[in-house]
């Protein structure tokens, strides 16, 4: 396994909530990102951070309540959620990249995938 998600779960609208990502082997350092999908959607963007931690990047839908961190000694990232809305719903994948192109956003381009966490949040 070479990235392993954790830390999902059913919350409520406003809740909080920290999910992790440990990377291993091959997905290991890496600029690294969170993506959502939710059912009968695509896989989107939620949140992008490099290898070092010094820069990050968010969708515009979560700017302001999601925050993304990354703790590299223990090879994990994190994606802390706060005041979370129905529409937060979805699976949430972590994923390596390993060659930055100029963009976080294309799915494509990740080269690791972890296997998803469930994140439902109830009105």
């Amino acid at each position: 396994v070479q990235l392993q998600a954790s830390g999902g779960g059913l919350v409520q609208a406003g809740d909080s909530l920290r999910i992790s990502c440990v990377a291993s082997g091959r997905a290991s350092g890496y600029a690294k990102g969170w993506f959502r999908q939710a059912p009968g959607k695509e896989r989107d963007l939620v949140a992008a951070i490099d290898w070092s931690g010094g820069r990050t990047h968010y969708a515009d839908s979560v700017k302001g309540r999601f925050t993304i961190s990354r703790d590299n000694a223990k090879n994990t990232i994190y994606l802390q959620m706060n005041n979370l809305k129905p529409d937060d719903t979805g699976v949430y994948f972590c994923a390596s990249l390993t060659v930055y192109s100029g963009t976080y956003y294309d799915p494509g381009l990740y080269q690791y995938w972890g296997q998803g966490t469930l994140v439902t949040v109830s009105s």
